[in-house]
């Protein structure tokens, strides 16, 4: 019998997971009460923006895979928002800056996408009302929650950039000082914004009294953004991208997400017999990171706003392509990585309901605490993700106004027989392929149940959280024998303990199409649980 770090949830009416536990509850409630999995999706990350500040919020972006059992499809919605139109390269580097700075209001480049993406999935799917689905979020907004250790360790390790501007402090640093895990937080400012949302759909955050704060305490720190930066968002909808692996169909969301990487590694992988690689195995590590190094080439050359470069997703996706990557790979030895690598923070969200709808929805205010700037009274954390855009002019990903910027953000399903088989995703930045390939495939080419595939040893190559490394990150579960093999292979391994935050907080759902039976796992190295009735 498979050892667990928890039991693997299994259910008929409904699944949920999420990386807190509250906000597991409130989907699992929100879909006891009759709302399907788009409604349980929106209540479970409208609760994460509240509970788990520091990995995600309102003032970030979103991206979903929604599969409607009604019409037996797969639909995905771009929540991510664009550079405000007077962004331009020249304002950072007029004022002294090489880059983009990474934290406070210059940071907030690009408009928050998450709450029109929320608004745009429940228009068109939603069965229960706004006022119903955000409840959860507003109570624990006005009324309190306890800070979770997580929460606690993350404000402790950020307390100067906290620090920095008034608004965040006296929102994030109750008294001055980081909050203590199990210590009673309120955010009174996000509780009434979140109300707005649930009395207004859209309006209530893009237009009226809330854009208006957001743009005024931003114009008061010099920032270049005007009210139709807001007004004039609108999320994105469009069909997955493909690729079919051991015979299951495999959907990503398109650029401006990474969610191409996901599907070309799992094409090389399909090139090897893994019946002969242990998934613990040094050779499985080295493969799926020999593998990343190619396809990290290709996404930087090409991933921006898909209005702004061709991106040759029909030869990057051929099973053609993905045989010479194969071919590249040689098992005894590293090959050279001269990309740039980038950071992230983000959550993930994954909901069946009774019905056979699915939801995989990944959302993120990019580096943890987004850009640590509370714009004003709005009680608004905005996100960073559009620091990532560059000043040279020449890059793929430069800054331009009006503009969708390079995503990590990548949520996952595959099919079998066009309907959901499994329903994943991660945080993690560029671990996010990594950690999405190790539990397709530890699913469908080991047989794992997803509690075991979310709980077996993993690794990160590239960078997380802003760091500028290029080293293999390994939890030390896969033991000394297996680090050193890698070490000798090449690679420059650092151990990072035994369940490591750097290598992602995951979520999976299998569906059997067999029994009906919804199989939920949830990531030990994360706060939160898979739930189900």
């Amino acid at each position: 019998m498979a050892q667990h770090t928890r039991a693997l949830m299994q259910a008929r009416s409904g699944a949920v997971s999420s990386p807190h536990y509250l906000a597991s509850v409130a989907g699992l409630g929100v879909l006891q009460k009759g709302g399907n999995a788009v409604d349980a999706a929106i209540a479970i990350n409208s609760t994460l923006g509240v509970v788990y500040p520091h990995m995600t919020g309102i003032g970030g972006d979103a991206f979903w895979l929604i599969y409607d059992s009604a019409e037996n499809k797969v639909h995905a919605l771009n929540g991510t928002g664009r550079s405000a139109k007077d962004a331009c390269r020249d304002f950072y580097g007029k004022a002294g800056h090489k880059r983009i700075p990474e934290r406070g209001p210059l940071a907030a480049v690009t408009v928050p996408g998450a709450v029109d993406s929320w608004c745009k999935a429940h228009e068109r799917f939603g069965r229960l009302g706004l006022d119903e689905i955000l409840k959860p979020a507003i109570t624990y907004a006005r009324d309190g929650f306890p800070v979770s250790a997580g929460q606690a360790q993350f404000s402790m390790d950020r307390f100067d950039i906290l620090s920095q501007t008034a608004s965040t402090r006296n929102a994030y640093l109750p008294g001055g000082k980081p909050p203590e895990a199990g210590s009673v937080m309120r955010l009174p400012q996000l509780g009434e914004t979140l109300q707005s949302i649930a009395a207004k759909g859209r309006a209530g955050f893009y237009e009226g009294p809330v854009a208006d704060e957001i743009v005024r305490a931003l114009g008061a720190e010099g920032s270049y953004w005007q009210k139709s930066d807001l007004h004039e968002h609108h999320g994105i909808w469009s069909d997955p991208i493909t690729t079919t692996y051991r015979g299951l169909t495999a959907c990503q969301h398109p650029p401006n997400s990474q969610g191409f990487v996901h599907l070309m590694l799992l094409n090389v992988l399909e090139q090897f017999d893994l019946s002969k690689i242990p998934d613990t195995s040094p050779d499985y590590t080295h493969l799926i990171v020999e593998a990343c190094k190619h396809i990290f080439e290709d996404r930087d050359r090409y991933l921006t706003d898909p209005a702004h470069c061709d991106i040759p997703l029909d030869q990057l996706l051929s099973k053609e392509y993905a045989k010479e990557i194969a071919g590249r790979i040689r098992m005894n030895h590293v090959a050279e990585d001269l990309r740039e690598p980038m950071g992230q923070d983000t959550t993930c969200t994954v909901v069946v309901d009774k019905d056979g709808n699915a939801v995989s929805i990944i959302q993120s205010i990019y580096h943890e605490f987004g850009s640590a700037f509370v714009a004003g009274e709005s009680g608004v954390l905005l996100q960073n993700r559009g620091s990532s855009f560059a000043l040279d002019d020449n890059h793929v990903n430069c800054l331009e106004g009006g503009k969708l910027c390079f995503h990590t953000l990548m949520p996952g399903m595959l099919l079998k027989d066009g309907r959901p088989y499994l329903v994943y995703g991660t945080m993690g930045g560029e671990g996010q392929p990594q950690t999405s390939t190790m539990i397709a495939s530890r699913v469908v080419d080991y047989g794992l149940d997803v509690q075991t595939a979310l709980d077996r040893p993993r690794w990160l190559y590239g960078r997380t959280w802003g760091e500028d490394t290029k080293s293999l990150r390994v939890e030390t579960r896969f033991g000394a024998a297996a680090l050193d093999d890698l070490r000798a292979r090449g690679h420059t391994v650092e151990p990072v303990g035994e369940w490591s935050d750097l290598t992602g907080h995951a979520a999976a759902i299998r569906c059997d199409p067999d029994t009906g039976v919804l199989a939920a796992g949830a990531d030990a190295r994360g706060d939160g649980v898979a739930l189900g009735w």
